[in-house]
C-alpha cells in the first residue's frame, strides 16, 4: 500500500485499481453524481436522506465537515475512483464515531456503484483503508461494521477481510420504511501499540 502524506486536498491511498481519497469540496460533483445514479440500487439499505442529499450544494457542505473530521482524526471517510479516471466516484469507505481513550474504536460504512459489483472492488478497498486505520499512525483498535442479515455481499465482503460476528441486534436502524435488524462484525488491531502512559508502572 503506497500512501501520500497529507495535504489540503486530503490524503491518497493506493490499491491496484482505485484511488482512495479523503475528502474536498472538489468532489461535490462527482459525489453527488454517484448517489444520484445509485439511488434506486441504495435504498433498501440506507437510512432515508434528506430532501436535497442529491443535490451538490449539499455535498459541499458535507464535505467540508467531511475535510475536517479526517483533519482533525474524528472520521475517516474516502471516495473512491478508478486508477486512470480520478473524476469519477465509484464508493466510499467511511470510518465514524472514532472513540479514543481506552476505546480506540470506530463504526464502519461502506458502498459501491451498482455497476462495479461482483469484482471485489470493495474487499480492496477496505483491505487499503483497514490497513491505514490499524497503522501506528492512527492505530485504532477496533472497527465495528453493522449489516442487515439479507445483505449477502456484505457479509461476504466483512468475512474475507476476517471480522469476527459479534450478534444480531434488533431493530437496529430504520431503513426502507421499517426499524431493521442488523448482524454486528468486529476486526481486531492485533498489532495495536499500546501508549507509553497505558503501561503500568514499574514495580
Amino acid at each position: 500500500m503506497e500512501v501520500e502524506p497529507l495535504s489540503p486536498a486530503g490524503a491518497l491511498l493506493f490499491t491496484a485499481r482505485l484511488r482512495l481519497c479523503a475528502p474536498h469540496v472538489d468532489q461535490a460533483a462527482a459525489v453527488a453524481d454517484f448517489y444520484a445514479r445509485n439511488r434506486d440500487h441504495f435504498a433498501p439499505w440506507d437510512p432515508p436522506a434528506d430532501a436535497d442529499f442529491y443535490d451538490e450544494a449539499y455535498h459541499c457542505a458535507a464535505l467540508q465537515r467531511a475535510e475536517l473530521a479526517f483533519a482533525t482524526g474524528t472520521a475517516y471517510r474516502y471516495w473512491l475512483q478508478p486508477i486512470g479516471d480520478p473524476t469519477r466516484v465509484i464508493g466510499s469507505v467511511h470510518f465514524s464515531s472514532v472513540a479514543r481513550g481506552p476505546f480506540q474504536s470506530c463504526s464502519l460504512g461502506y458502498a459501491l456503484d451498482q455497476a462495479f459489483e461482483g469484482q471485489a472492488m470493495m474487499t480492496e478497498a477496505l483491505r487499503c483503508a483497514i490497513g491505514e486505520m490499524f497503522t501506528p499512525h492512527i492505530n485504532l483498535h477496533r472497527i465495528q461494521a453493522a449489516y442487515r442479515p439479507e445483505n449477502w455481499r456484505s457479509a461476504e465482503v466483512l468475512k474475507r477481510l476476517g471480522f469476527q460476528d459479534q450478534g444480531l441486534a434488533d431493530d437496529y436502524l430504520f431503513i426502507d420504511g421499517a426499524w431493521r435488524a442488523h448482524r454486528i462484525a468486529a476486526l481486531l488491531n492485533r498489532n495495536f501499540v499500546v501508549p507509553d502512559d497505558w503501561k503500568p508502572n514499574p514495580a
